[in-house]
């Protein structure tokens, strides 16, 4: 018998000449293979191998955040449906007081409004009900679920987008691991409680300035008191979309509100492009 490894026998030849492996070498080489799949799979589920030419391609023009409390009274899946016509491009479902049982059957009703028009929804702050209801990511803020571990749980594909507020927040984003950023409050909204002050157009340029440092072309929206009047600033200031909610929701025509909205928001993008 002849050992083919000097400091452990993993294999030997028999008399016939047959190389034999003993169970060490057969633990050995499972290990082996157990630690790299491993190491494989964890490097999918939490976007190690995400990069930025891998990240879905996020059309934020114009994000329609629709929430039950600052929707005049009109069902949100109607409701989502009628923006998407007008010319959405993204949808939010922003909740901050149902319960999670019926969140997901709404959630499952607008994703299903969207569908003929394929257009994403995303749910704001809540991974678990976007799991539930099959939506197409998350939005979540600083102090919610962190982004590594909305990404571990929603896998590479989804849409995870983040809340920044200043320009400390927008060096520390973990842009691998996100799709897009929306950036505010950039006026005063009447929407959502906000204790900071708005940041302004020269705010949302500051931190479009990072942005565009760090990661060319990574997308950011605008949010927070916009509307037809002035998406312009906030496209000016360099964000590539607007993210609204009275703008649409409250107005006696909301297709009619998401088409005008999305005239301006497209005008002022070819403009800074071309300037």
């Amino acid at each position: 018998m002849r050992c083919l490894r000097r400091s452990r026998s993993f294999a030997y030849t028999d008399l016939s000449g047959i190389v034999v492996e003993t169970l060490a070498g057969a633990r050995s080489r499972a290990s082996a293979l157990v630690s790299r799949a491993t190491l494989s799979f964890a490097s999918l589920v939490l976007g190690c191998d995400r990069n930025r030419s891998s990240a879905m391609t996020v059309d934020i023009r114009l994000y329609a955040l629709v929430d039950p409390e600052h929707a005049g009274g009109r069902d949100l899946a109607e409701l989502s449906r009628l923006v998407a016509q007008g010319g959405a491009t993204l949808v939010q479902l922003r909740d901050k007081r149902s319960d999670t049982r019926p969140m997901v059957q709404l959630a499952r009703a607008i994703k299903a409004a969207l569908t003929p028009f394929k257009i994403p929804l995303l749910v704001n702050d809540r991974v678990d009900v976007a799991l539930a209801s099959g939506a197409d990511g998350v939005h979540v803020g600083q102090q919610d679920m962190a982004v590594e571990d909305a990404r571990r749980l929603l896998g590479p594909g989804a849409i995870i987008g983040l809340s920044i507020k200043t320009v400390a927040q927008a060096e520390a984003a973990p842009l691998d691991l996100l799709d897009y950023v929306g950036v505010g409050g950039v006026f005063a909204t009447s929407s959502k409680d906000n204790p900071n002050p708005p940041i302004g157009p020269a705010g949302l340029a500051r931190i479009a300035e990072v942005f565009r440092r760090r990661a060319p072309g990574f997308p950011l929206c605008g949010i927070a008191g916009i509307d037809a009047g002035n998406a312009g600033e906030a496209i000016a200031a360099g964000a590539d979309g607007v993210a609204v909610i009275s703008a649409l929701s409250l107005q006696a025509d909301p297709q009619a509100a998401a088409h005008a909205l999305r005239g301006v928001v497209d005008v002022a993008l070819a403009r800074r492009q071309h300037r």
